[in-house]
């Protein structure tokens, strides 16, 4: 679209200079421009997302204190299924 447009003289200076140092005609440097400020523009109306945190905690009867101990009986539980597969599927 062809349109008349009046720009800044320190605008038009500084996308004369992008032009020149891009090896890109003027039309597209402005073109560009725009379209970032705009992409930019959109993303600024965006609704902010926010992260609402719910009460946590650990399950009646776990005692933050002796994680370490109800990993190890965990471990322990599951490395004894396993064997009991193993055996019960090699014999």
């Amino acid at each position: 679209m062809r349109t008349t447009l009046t720009i800044d003289n320190d605008i038009a200076d500084s996308l004369k200079e992008q032009a020149r140092l891009q090896d890109r005609p003027f039309k597209q440097v402005v073109n560009d421009a725009l379209r970032r400020g705009l992409s930019q523009a959109v993303e600024e109306e965006r609704p902010v997302f926010r992260v609402k945190p719910l009460p946590g905690g650990f399950m009646p009867g776990i005692d933050p204190l002796k994680i370490k101990e109800l990993l190890d009986e965990l471990l322990v539980q599951d490395f004894l299924e396993k064997n009991a597969r193993i055996e019960k599927n090699s014999g």
